[in-house]
Parts: structure tokens; C-alpha cells; sequence
């Protein structure tokens, strides 16, 4: 039923923005006493309410009561929100002085992870899933990628990525599954690195393709676990499959955003240790930029070089890396705030990192602008100036969440 929102103390719609590159903050659309039409889950209209009323007199009106600044839903477009259990121990260990790799050799690390997710069922995992979903969706993420990876054989990858496919029916969020088999070589796998990504191209991503389970396939190209040469052939034969392409790249060493690039992945994530020539390469490319501030927090290490990724004419998308180890926290609003700051990122260009740009990291062009023909995914925060919400550094949470133009909260 088509229906008219409003009105909003501000509107912020982050259309006509481009979608590389630096933002001003003059370049963002505001309506004052703004308003929006919906119908049938999308935007039909945009603008000032009482004009909006005026042309549409006949529909009804969902009234907003007080002081609210609307802005498109976030897309989260990098998690790894499907796991069993805690890393506590890790960052104990961590905070006391113990490096990434030092931690995974003493047991801790990914491996960790895996085994406490092998160890349970498909309907737990579904179910903590959705409850990761449903939490932030409260707070404003509409859209959310979930990776599997914690599993690292046949039966246990594919648990995880029918448990994230149970949980979209536990939850009203969009989520959006990666396969990341190729996260790290399993213990207990006999051969090399070759011999455990070829076992996935032959035993795994088949029935990953025929049951529907996901559509993009990710890889770890660092030391602890694959190199660029083994990720090339892995990708390229992947890509051949029909699967869309995503690298976890240059975390701690570099070769992996290079080779996104070489592969027209849609996305190179992480790039903490990305250096000028990473830069540019990704600059020049289609291949979005996705920063993980999440990460950088949780390991104590510096940033990503946003300032400079943007400067050099990269899309630069913000996400949460959600993960039991390195980014525990999940709050991709704080995180972003954070790292804004010290990157002296404009709120524009965090806002659009947030919202259309990641949702370009997933090669979805239907969200993340309160535009005409835009999915209706919305929220609204408690306050009369947009500025206000990354000010707060995410402490600002929205009253108000609309999927599809339905209000969840």
C-alpha cells in the first residue's frame, strides 16, 4: 500500500553522488521537512513533505513525531557473522603482547573457530546468525554479507552456509552469502595449498553453485594462508563457475589487492598494509576498496589508508569484518565514526563508505540511496541535524528502521 513518511526533520538522500572518489559534504542532498513515498517495498517519491502531500492527497500518512534525520539503511558488506563461539583468550593474549601469527600457532586463531564451528549443529548456527542480524538491523544495517570459512571441509562449509540461508528466514535484514572455503589450509588436510583449493573447485563450490548457497567466492591471500599464485588459479577457475569475485587482500603483506584487480574482482578488503602502487592500481580499477576499521581495532594496528584511497579516485566502501577474532565488536557505525576521525574522512564520504558504495562492493544497485526506484531501507536518528550521528561516534543509535518500507523497530 503506497504510503507517505514523514515528515523529517532532515532528509538525507546521498543521490547524485558519484560513486568514486572524494565527497564535500556540500554535495549532499538535505530536505528540510522532508518526506518519502513508498509502495510495494520501493521509493516512489522523495522531497519536501507538504509537497509530497499535496501530490499525493489520497494516500495515507505514517507520521514521525518529534525531531528525525532519515538516511538510507547501511549495507555491511564484509562479516563473518556465522561462527560458533569465543576468542576471548586470543585477545587476552593479544592486548598482552602476542602477534597474530604467535596466537595462531598456539592454537588460537582461525582454527580455533573452526573447530568450535564444526562442532555445532546447523540450527545453532542459524540461529546466532540471525540473532547477529537482527542486532544490527536495530541498529540501522539493512543489508548484511555473510561469510562461511569457520567450516574448511565439505560438510562443514556447506553446514555454514545453509545455516546462513536458514537464518534469512529468521530475520527481515538481507543477507548475502560468500563462500570462503578458501580462508586458510585446514590442519587436517593431507596436501598443500593447491591440493586443498583444487578439493574445493572440485568437491565444494559445485554443490555450492547447484543448491543456490551463495554466488560469490572469497580467498585469505596473506603468509598464514594462501599465496597470490595459488589464488590466481583458484579464482580464475571459480570466476569460470559463475561465482563473483571478492579477495581478502593486503592485511598484513601485500599481492592481494593487485591481484583483485588483475581478476576484476568486485571487491579487494582489508588493505591495511596497501602501499602507493596498491592505491593507485585500485584507483584505475572497478574493483571496490573495502576498509575494515573493525579490524584495526581489534588488532591494535593502524587504519587502512582511506584519506588516501579516496584522494587517488578509489570507491571506498566501510565494513565490520564481524568475526569472533580481530573484530569482535560488530558496530559498524562506531567503527566507521572512529575511523573517520582519524582519517579525516567528511561525513559524506563516510555516509556514501556506508551505504550505495558498499552496496557496490556487492554488485547490488537497488539500495542505498533514498532516491526514486530505490528499495525503501531507511533509518532515523533522534536528531535535527545529520552531522549529529557520526559526531556522537555511534553512541546515536536510529529510533526508527524501515525494510522494504516496513518499520522493524
Amino acid at each position: 500500500m503506497m504510503k507517505l513518511i514523514g515528515p523529517f526533520a532532515q532528509l538525507v538522500t546521498l543521490r547524485g553522488l558519484a560513486t568514486a572518489g572524494p565527497l564535500a559534504d556540500e554535495q549532499l542532498e538535505v530536505f528540510v521537512a522532508g518526506g518519502v513515498v513508498v509502495d510495494g517495498g520501493q521509493i516512489i517519491d522523495v522531497g519536501h513533505f507538504e509537497e509530497l502531500h499535496k501530490r499525493y492527497p489520497a494516500i495515507g500518512i505514517e507520521a514521525i513525531a518529534g525531531q528525525q534525520t532519515l538516511l538510507p539503511g547501511f549495507v555491511d558488506c564484509h562479516t563473518h557473522s556465522c561462527f560458533a563461539g569465543s576468542r576471548a583468550r586470543d585477545y587476552a593474549l593479544r592486548v598482552a603482547g602476542s602477534t597474530y601469527l604467535e596466537i595462531a600457532k598456539a592454537g588460537g586463531g582461525i582454527w580455533d573457530s573452526v573447530t568450535q564451528t564444526r562442532h555445532t549443529t546447523l540450527s545453532e548456527l542459524a540461529r546466532v546468525t540471525a540473532i547477529r542480524a537482527n542486532r544490527a538491523l536495530h541498529a540501522g544495517v539493512t543489508t548484511m554479507e555473510v561469510k562461511s570459512g569457520y567450516g574448511l571441509d565439505v560438510e562443514n562449509e556447506l553446514k555454514m552456509l545453509r545455516a546462513i540461508s536458514r537464518a534469512k528466514t529468521l530475520t527481515r535484514a538481507d543477507l548475502i552469502a560468500t563462500c570462503l572455503a578458501a580462508h586458510m589450509k585446514p590442519h587436517d588436510f593431507g596436501g598443500d595449498g593447491t591440493a586443498y583449493l583444487n578439493h574445493i573447485l572440485s568437491d565444494l563450490l559445485p554443490i555450492v553453485h547447484s543448491e543456490g548457497l551463495a554466488n560469490r567466492a572469497d580467498i585469505f591471500i596473506e603468509e598464514s594462508a594462501f599465496t597470490c599464485a595459488e589464488g590466481l588459479a583458484y579464482l580464475q577457475e571459480a570466476k569460470k563457475m559463475g561465482f563473483a569475485l571478492t579477495v581478502h587482500a593486503d592485511q598484513f603483506s601485500v599481492g592481494g589487492s593487485a591481484l583483485a584487480v588483475e581478476l576484476g574482482a568486485a571487491s579487494a578488503d582489508h588493505l591495511e598494509a596497501s602501499t602507493d602502487h596498491e592505491i593507485a592500481l585500485l584507483a584505475q580499477s572497478d574493483t571496490v576498496a573495502v576498509v575494515l576499521p573493525g579490524a584495526s581495532m581489534g588488532l591494535g594496528m593502524g587504519f587502512s589508508p582511506a584519506r588516501k584511497l579516496l584522494d587517488g579516485g578509489a570507491c571506498l566502501a566501510i565494513a565490520s569484518d564481524w568475526n569472533p577474532g580481530s573484530a569482535p565488536m560488530g558496530d559498524l557505525l562506531v567503527q566507521a565514526s572512529v575511523m573517520g576521525a582519524y582519517e579525516k574522512l567528511t561525513l559524506a564520504e563516510t555516509l556514501a563508505g556506508l551505504t550505495f558504495r558498499a552496496a557496490k562492493a556487492l554488485r547490488i544497485t537497488d539500495r542505498g540511496m533514498i532516491e526514486n526506484g530505490r528499495t525503501a531501507d531507511m533509518q532515523a536518528y533522534p536528531t535535527a541535524d545529520y552531522r549529529d550521528i557520526l559526531y556522537n561516534q555511534g553512541t546515536m543509535k536510529p529510533t526508527q528502521v524501515w525494510k522494504y518500507g516496513e518499520t522493524i523497530r
